[in-house]
């Protein structure tokens, strides 16, 4: 017979493997998402990344065939460290490399050559993300109201470990990602994030027409029957161990 030791030992291979697989399958044929977060603190820089992204980088990406690229600012404006935020698609990694290798051709005087004192922004931040397998590729929301009042919500779910990073994700393709479907939340993405400071944990967007619009629909989803069959499963408990919610709003150069 096997010894305790020899059974944990191979409880553990399993479990590694299994993780693996899971890893693999839901970058299979799927979206990589790339977020980048250009922290500032002036209104200079604010206007000279605006420029770079208007005139030089997003058009850069629609000449290489990308769709659906997205540029949000924060609703709240937290003046110590102010953000924008920038969300690109990408078929394979391969365009991620391919992309951000020509990215550094780019030309826009002021973001390009600016100089060592006078930086465009106080730090770049960037998040990799890859897209869950019931969800593999992004959907440009379907909203009739007002741009200027748009709602766009950014929700990063962090874990208190890998295994229940996998869980939680598990329980969005389970019927969760079905439900925003249904109750008609227009979300944009969902991702399990490999790259970025807070791991493990995964994001996803969904937008709305106004404040009013996004409060009626996160009111539906707490009293719907499916929701509550799914938070209450003694398998899907304690996977989530903190949440971050970004009320966003578009630029009106973003593509959506």
């Amino acid at each position: 017979m096997l010894s305790c030791k020899k059974l944990f030992c191979c409880a553990v291979s399993i479990m590694l493997l299994i993780l693996s697989s899971t890893t693999l399958m839901a970058q299979s044929g799927g979206y990589y998402y790339q977020i980048k977060i250009y922290h500032f603190k002036t209104p200079a820089q604010e206007s000279t990344i605006d420029n770079y992204l208007k005139t030089a980088y997003l058009p850069q990406l629609h000449q290489k065939g990308f769709k659906n690229v997205g540029v949000f600012k924060p609703v709240e404006t937290d003046t110590a460290d102010r953000r924008i935020y920038v969300f690109i698609p990408f078929k394979n990694w391969k365009g991620i490399e391919t992309f951000n290798a020509q990215a550094q051709e780019i030309n826009n005087p002021d973001y390009t050559n600016a100089a060592y004192n006078k930086p465009p922004y106080s730090r770049l931040e960037t998040i990799i993300l890859t897209a869950f397998i019931t969800r593999p590729q992004p959907a440009a929301p379907k909203l009739t109201g007002d741009r200027a009042k748009r709602i766009y919500e950014l929700r990063s779910y962090e874990s208190p470990t890998e295994a229940l990073h996998y869980n939680k994700v598990r329980m969005f393709n389970s019927g969760e990602t079905d439900l925003f479907d249904r109750l008609g939340f227009n979300p944009v993405f969902y991702g399990s994030v490999i790259a970025g400071s807070h791991m493990p944990n995964l994001m996803y967007l969904t937008t709305f027409n106004d404040k009013a619009d996004r409060e009626k629909h996160w009111d539906a989803f707490g009293k719907d029957a499916q929701w509550k069959d799914l938070s209450s499963r003694k398998e899907f408990q304690n996977n989530v161990s903190k949440a971050d919610i970004t009320f966003l709003y578009p630029e009106d150069y973003s593509d959506f």
